[in-house]
């Protein structure tokens, strides 16, 4: 590991005035990550800014009904919070599948959203990645890519974004709250992340000069009917192959409403807004749903060890969204 100075922010001004003024700066929150990270020499910061005490550590109730979840804010208190537990399932769902429970001790929730790919070839520093080091090559286009995406790839990275969390909160329409040297601003979470292309050391649309404050979740009524369901390889401490995170909303046995994300098949939360489109004001069956599916996957692009992650991802959103609605029509 490289040798780096330790900084403690005091402050948000602070702290960005530290990262401005040190390009090769990483901010540290529950450092569960970017260690990682730095013992592998896969991230070789010289200094490294402590944001603990930073006041960014709230749950609370928005004006508006929603809730503000503060960057800093441990994975395990937000999972467990009685706010969303009650009102966003699908979110303490997806937290609670991740990692384990020392770790989501640790790690903070905008650290979650800011978590790099598992990518072997990523981790592996004597191997090509543009991710790591642009122009370089991808080694796992014709490497072992079982984990690897499906969905908005390019041949620059077909690697996928490892955290549960942003898949939630893709779903439920979260905006990001950031500062910055010039002020705030809102991120949606779906234009939070970003697709490889020919950029894809470039994980997400977040400035230098910024840093995360709190994770906003809106006042939708149909979030209560949600769910997280997470396909991986072994029952805990894994990360998905597939996951789904699904709001619904019916009327009668119709579908009012409807939210879709997709988690292990792209380099971002994969918003299946095709899916979306083609369920709304269509009955609740089995077979829309597989339809729904089929239309969302039809631009998937399989490499050799993970085709099978194609019809994977249909299945999973069949289930996740028949177990809901059967949830609804029994309630």
């Amino acid at each position: 590991m490289r040798a780096f100075t330790y900084t403690q922010a005091t402050d948000a001004s602070a702290a960005l005035h530290a990262a401005l003024q040190n390009p090769e700066a990483k901010y540290i929150g529950g450092g569960t990550n970017l260690v990682d990270l730095m013992r592998e020499e896969v991230e070789r910061p010289n200094e490294v800014i402590d944001i603990n005490a930073l006041p960014f550590s709230q749950i609370e109730v928005l004006p508006d009904g929603g809730v503000r979840l503060g960057a800093l804010a441990r994975n395990s208190h937000t999972a467990n919070h009685p706010l969303v537990r009650q009102r966003y399932p699908v979110l303490a769902q997806a937290m609670l599948s991740a990692a384990s429970p020392q770790l989501r001790n640790l790690a903070t929730n905008a650290g979650n959203l800011l978590q790099r790919t598992r990518c072997y070839y990523f981790y592996d520093t004597t191997a090509p990645c543009n991710k790591r080091q642009p122009g370089s090559g991808c080694a796992a286009i014709h490497g072992v890519n079982r984990i690897h995406a499906i969905l908005g790839t390019s041949e620059q990275c077909i690697a996928t974004h490892p955290s549960d969390m942003a898949v939630a909160l893709a779903a439920l329409e979260a905006v990001v709250q950031v500062q910055g040297a010039n002020g705030t601003r809102r991120i949606a979470m779906e234009e939070f992340h970003r697709l490889p292309g020919d950029h894809p050391e470039q994980d997400t649309t977040l400035g230098r000069d910024e840093l995360i404050t709190s994770i906003d979740l809106p006042a939708l009524p149909s979030t209560a009917n949600s769910l997280y369901f997470k396909v991986r390889e072994r029952p805990s401490f894994a990360f998905a192959l597939v996951s789904v995170a699904a709001v619904l909303e019916l009327e009668g046995e119709q579908i009012k409403n409807v939210r879709l994300a997709l988690g292990g098949v792209a380099h971002k939360p994969w918003r299946a807004r095709t899916a979306e489109e083609a369920l709304l004001g269509k009955p609740a069956t089995a077979e829309n749903f597989r339809q729904a599916a089929e239309a969302e996957l039809q631009t998937a692009i399989a490499y050799e060890h993970n085709a099978f992650k194609i019809e994977l991802a249909k299945r999973t959103i069949v289930r996740a969204l028949l177990t809901l609605a059967e949830r609804q029509l029994l309630a």
